[in-house]
């Protein structure tokens, strides 16, 4: 058993270690989020950028992270974090608009009341999600306008996108991810996911470390059985019992290869002819083909290393 005296002689070194630590994730953060941001062109001269704030780990993480760039970064742009009040019972209104004036950071607070609406829709133990985006998609939508944005920034990171892919092959019947840069549903602006290369678990441990005032949602938080929830065990698992494996996942999403698979409108199979030229990425069906060596350094080279 560890004396009082001598908790108290390892507490500095053990404080020490702990920054140590908190400083190695925040520049790795940091370095996955910037690498994004080059790769996708996600943000550019001039942008105002509308940070989507819930009140959850991603998103105060997505917004703590964008502002350390910008105060370093090459170009300029403008950060507007957004919250949007769906008046959910006992949603505490007051902690997010004190914590952003305590930041320094503009900001709007949006009260809509998409809960009752998406009560009044959704039958009870039903999955409340899509209707639940659609309306927050199109105020969203509304406020960047307002604001004069032209980018709408969302706190979806890697395991996400790989949550996505594995639930539309599952139940859509489609191999569609979640991009990293796409356009909005109407054309009118670029959204952006500059976490898309960050591991959920660093996000955990810098929420822990930042001691973000963590607001819970009630509509999707109370809802075990989701199939996205269920998709999240499944991989967490997967890494658990074959580390690495989600890394891998995650750099199959930038090595896709239209030929192999059978969507004839990425790949012209109806005309295809034999050219009597050797194709290194030709035929193998008949071949035991190995698979090739687990990749270490995933998206371009940025290396996950975890806390």
């Amino acid at each position: 058993m560890v004396s009082e005296d001598t908790a108290v002689q390892a507490g500095p070194a053990a404080r020490t270690c702990a920054e140590r630590e908190a400083l190695k994730l925040e520049k790795r953060l940091c370095r996955q989020v910037g690498q994004a941001i080059a790769d996708f062109h996600m943000i550019e001269e001039g942008d105002r950028v509308m940070v989507c704030l819930s009140g959850g780990k991603d998103s105060y993480g997505l917004l703590d992270v964008l502002m350390k760039l910008q105060a370093r970064a090459p170009v300029r742009f403008e950060l507007v974090a957004v919250n949007l009040d769906q008046k959910q019972p006992g949603f505490p209104a007051e902690v997010l608009p004190n914590y952003l004036k305590d930041l320094g950071v503009e900001h709007h607070i949006e009260t809509q009341d998409t809960y009752s609406i998406v009560k009044a829709k959704i039958p009870e133990g039903k999955t409340t999600c899509s209707l639940c985006s659609r309306l927050r998609r199109g105020i969203l939508y509304s406020v960047a306008r307002r604001l004069k944005c032209n980018k709408i920034a969302l706190g979806h990171h890697r395991d996400d996108m790989l949550q996505t892919l594995l639930l539309n092959m599952f139940f859509g019947g489609k191999i569609k991810g979640m991009p990293p840069k796409l356009t909005s549903d109407n054309g009118e602006f670029i959204v952006i996911r500059p976490l898309a290369y960050v591991d959920e678990r660093d996000l955990v441990a810098w929420a822990a470390h930042r001691q973000f005032p963590i607001i819970p949602c009630n509509l999707c938080g109370s809802q075990e059985n989701l199939q996205r929830k269920q998709i999240g065990d499944m991989l967490r698992e997967w890494q658990k019992k074959y580390p690495g494996r989600i890394e891998n996942m995650a750099t199959a999403l930038q090595n896709v290869v239209p030929s192999h698979l059978m969507d004839g409108t990425l790949h012209d199979f109806r005309n295809l002819k034999a050219t009597g030229v050797p194709d290194a990425d030709g035929d193998t069906a008949f071949d035991e083909a190995p698979l090739p060596e687990p990749v270490g350094a995933p998206f371009g080279g940025v290396a996950l290393v975890h806390a």
